[in-house]
């Protein structure tokens, strides 16, 4: 679990958007701060929207695809903002196009290649690193939002938590980089099969990856792992539907699951999933199973009756361990 160095979650919210415990809890520290969410996906087609009409822009994301995303619409918005990154026991963060100052593309042009760029679960990161570097985050961020002078535009600030010590690169906006005019470059890498990992580490296909749109959502039902245990508890039997791997069911899977199909397979089983039974879909964390929920009512099956299970394996094991085979 990383819950111990994501303060703004606890173990009970396991299973619930992220969006819903943080504002629960910012909101618990001072019912006078106003929190607004979006409980969706950045991606090209909705983030220049959303990223309209704020001052700035903090990074928390753990990919880098998502970065060059953000840099790139905020370039053309003209929208600072600004980063914090983490790997292992080291910690970065900088203040990108401020005042017209250099952006992300400036210090890094272009990504790694995916394959050299190993996941949290193969690399690891230190459990308090990342609450360091949010708090640097945060101290620049108030000081631009005060109108203080800011120390991190055309620096990286590079933290080293094993020897406790802080150095900053400085680095200019290359004259020579082309303007970014569209968001067509970050779209590539976000649709780039090498660059889209499941949180297993096993590859998923852009299809696979691909964020459900709000009108996907609002079509089936979304349902918690405590609403799912109460339902149950009131008699209701569900058809349960894995739609993980084959390699991922072999490790783990529930109890009583009824039947197990990847996803990006699940319009060859269609005639083992009945349509006129209520139908709980579960994945690792919740994000496969939507898009099986959007192909089976592509395929004809009712939206009542089709649940997207929050948090996927990952809640049910929080919740009911003895229930997990594996």
């Amino acid at each position: 679990s990383n819950l111990q160095r994501q303060i703004l979650h606890a173990t009970n919210d396991v299973g619930r958007p992220k969006v819903e415990s943080a504002k629960e809890t910012l909101s618990a520290l001072d019912p006078n701060v106003k929190v607004e969410v979006f409980h969706e996906r950045l991606h090209p087609a909705n983030i220049l929207e959303r990223f309209q009409g704020w001052d700035l822009i903090i990074d928390g994301t753990d990919n880098l695809p998502t970065r060059y995303l953000i840099d790139d619409a905020c370039s053309l918005i003209g929208l600072p903002w600004m980063y914090g990154s983490v790997f292992r026991f080291e910690g970065q963060v900088s203040l990108f196009n401020h005042n017209d100052g250099p952006a992300y593309r400036d210090l890094f042009p272009e990504a790694p290649p995916a394959e050299a760029v190993p996941t949290c679960s193969e690399a690891g990161v230190f459990g308090v690193l990342p609450g360091i570097i949010g708090l640097l985050q945060a101290t620049e961020a108030i000081k631009l939002l005060l109108g203080m002078p800011t120390s991190l535009s055309g620096a990286l600030l590079l933290y080293d938590a094993q020897s406790m010590t802080f150095d900053t690169l400085r680095f200019e906006a290359d004259p020579d980089r082309p303007k970014v005019v569209d968001l067509s470059q970050a779209a590539s890498m976000l649709s780039d099969e090498a660059w889209c990992m499941n949180e297993s580490g096993q590859s998923e296909s852009p299809q696979e990856q691909k964020s459900v749109s709000n009108q996907d959502e609002v079509m089936f039902n979304h349902l918690s792992m405590a609403d799912f245990m109460q339902r149950r508890g009131d008699g209701w039997t569900p058809f349960i539907l894995d739609v993980r791997s084959d390699a991922e069911y072999a490790e783990a899977h529930v109890a009583a699951c009824d039947l197990q199909v990847p996803h990006s397979t699940i319009h060859v089983a269609l005639d083992s999933i009945p349509q006129n039974a209520d139908v709980v879909i579960y994945c690792k964390s919740g994000m496969r199973s939507q898009l099986a929920a959007i192909e089976l009512i592509k395929s004809g099956y009712s939206a009542q009756r089709l649940y997207n299970l929050e948090g996927g394996i990952m809640a049910w094991n929080a919740a009911a361990p003895d229930e997990i085979i594996g």
